[in-house]
């Protein structure tokens, strides 16, 4: 398909049910209440069941994807149907494959450079409306960002954020070793073979791993099947 569809979460992945319960109750007053906005992932999806999205690891690339609305680490608020794009699904795989190298996971940062950021950035790239302000609004008003982050609630959810991302990085890479070890599985067909999501979830959880260099990225190791290829394959395999 060539719609684009921008998919909206509560950050609620902490550890701690006070900061779960302090972000909840920050996006029903922001945003639920005033219409202001309030704290929040967000993912995009093109051409496919897969949402593509950016978070935090010490090595590698930070661009990853999953299942549509089907992110473990958050709760799932709703869907925004942004525009279609006139990109080709070559075009796109060669739009993600750039994004790959040009965020590093290691470059995160809450309110400067988040997944709501990437979104923007890889809407614009695709030709499409960005993001609705509100759903990166405390990142990207600077006068509003300062004074929350002066908040001691918010200074210790964004540490409980970056913590329990770390944590929850590590989840998944068990579910995708699981995965990998039963290459035939219905359930890891029906994943579509997240292209960067193996290489990037392997270097959250390896210790000696090393960054990705400008000559080597995730996305070369699928240079010959394209991840939005790559995917579509796996679905006709499964329908079959």
């Amino acid at each position: 398909m060539k719609e684009v569809v921008l998919h909206v979460y509560d950050v609620t992945n902490s550890d701690s049910e006070k900061t779960n319960n302090t972000i909840l109750q920050i996006n029903r007053i922001f945003k639920d209440r005033i219409g202001l906005g309030g704290i929040f992932h967000s993912a995009v999806q093109v051409y496919g069941e897969e949402e593509w999205s950016f978070g935090f690891c010490e090595n590698g690339s930070g661009v990853f994807n999953c299942p549509v609305s089907k992110n473990p680490m958050y709760t799932y608020r709703e869907r925004i149907v942004l525009g279609e794009t006139e990109c080709t699904i070559a075009t796109v795989n060669r739009i993600l494959r750039e994004l790959s190298r040009e965020w590093p996971g290691h470059s995160y940062d809450l309110l400067s450079r988040n997944c709501n950021h990437f979104c923007d950035v890889l809407c614009d790239r695709l030709g499409v409306p960005k993001l609705p302000g509100w759903v990166n609004r405390f990142a990207n008003a600077g006068d509003t960002a300062v004074v929350v982050a002066e908040n001691t609630a918010f200074r210790q959810a964004k540490t409980e954020i970056v913590n329990a991302s770390r944590v929850a990085y590590r989840f998944m890479a068990g579910l995708t070793s699981k995965n990998q070890a039963s290459p035939e599985s219905p359930g890891d067909q029906n994943r579509g073979g997240p292209t960067f999501q193996g290489t990037w979830l392997k270097n959250v959880v390896s210790a000696g791993a090393k960054p990705s260099s400008s000559g080597s990225t995730p996305s070369q190791e699928a240079d010959d099947v394209p991840p939005l290829q790559r995917q579509k394959s796996a679905e006709q395999s499964t329908r079959l």
